[in-house]
């Protein structure tokens, strides 16, 4: 398959500088967590995004309160997500809101809201 319809985006906080394990460990959350949440309010996205393999795509934002807006537009627009906060057990102090997940949702309407944010 050549074009995929839905997709997952995993939005990281650029301020924090986290190892790359660490990274991987809360895009592995933040992945999961907004699948589940997906899957309870929109199932057809969640099938067909499965289905059609997954895609993800990590993109960041500067700081916590870009991240905050784009959960609140997410929120807004109806689109499944899912905001991790750390339990402070190895590189960032508890309470820290490292990512958020955004979808699966359909690639335009995640688009109006990601697009234009930079690759991680």
């Amino acid at each position: 398959m050549d074009h995929f319809e839905y997709k997952q985006v995993l939005v990281f906080r650029a301020d924090l500088k986290m190892s790359k394990g660490k990274i991987a460990a809360q895009a592995g959350h933040a992945a999961v967590s907004s699948a589940q949440v997906a899957y309870r309010l929109h199932k057809k996205w969640w099938e067909a995004w499965f289905n059609e393999g997954q895609r993800k795509i990590a993109v960041k934002v500067p700081t916590e309160r870009e991240l905050a807006e784009l959960e609140a537009a997410a929120d807004e627009m109806g689109l499944p997500h899912s905001l991790i906060v750390d339990k402070g057990l190895t590189e960032v102090p508890e309470g820290t809101v490292t990512c958020l997940g955004i979808g699966p949702a359909p690639e335009a309407k995640i688009d109006k809201l990601t697009g234009k944010l930079p690759l991680l």
